[in-house]
């Protein structure tokens, strides 16, 4: 079977057999939709949760980055959330006008600017405010196991697109 057939069949749950089934072009049979609709699902789910706290989802993920290591620079936290500079520099600042993170230029490179979380920050993400989602997710025990497998598919796809085009 050739990478294209087997790539089609991966997408879309179609069996391998090389028989064609209409059904399986079906949306719902595209793992990329179950992924990309499932991020919009927890989009949905967060939203209530962060309005009360007035964050948005992407405010709330660059927090938690942050209390991983303090006096991260903009471009690290950038790589990590796969966000450029630009469109971090303006959140940043929302964060920091709230009192959640602090911004300060390092002094061996006035260009690198620093960023650590307050108190204040540090205790909005450690109150674990989207942990009520975990149980909403309806995957019990299985929660750990889909979590490593949704960032193993992302590795790979990111692998696989730093590397180049598949080759046939």
């Amino acid at each position: 079977m050739s990478a294209s057939k087997t790539a089609k069949n991966l997408e879309t749950g179609a069996p391998s057999s090389g028989e064609s089934d209409s059904k399986s072009n079906k949306l719902s049979n595209f793992l990329c939709f179950a992924v990309y609709s499932a991020n919009l699902a927890f989009g949905r789910a967060y939203k209530p949760i962060l309005d009360k706290l007035s964050l948005t989802y992407t405010q709330y993920i660059a927090m938690v980055a942050l209390s991983e290591k303090d006096d991260q620079t903009v471009g690290t936290l950038g790589e990590k959330l796969f966000l450029e500079s630009n469109t971090l520099t303006p959140m940043l600042k929302k964060l920091e006008s709230l009192g959640y993170i602090q911004r300060k230029r390092d002094p061996a490179d006035e260009r690198q600017v620093r960023l650590s979380l307050t108190p204040a920050g540090r205790n909005l993400v450690e109150a674990v405010p989207g942990a009520p989602l975990v149980e909403a997710t309806g995957l019990g025990e299985d929660f750990p196991v889909v979590q490593k497998s949704v960032v193993r598919l992302r590795d790979n796809l990111l692998k696989a697109t730093q590397d180049g085009p598949a080759k046939d």
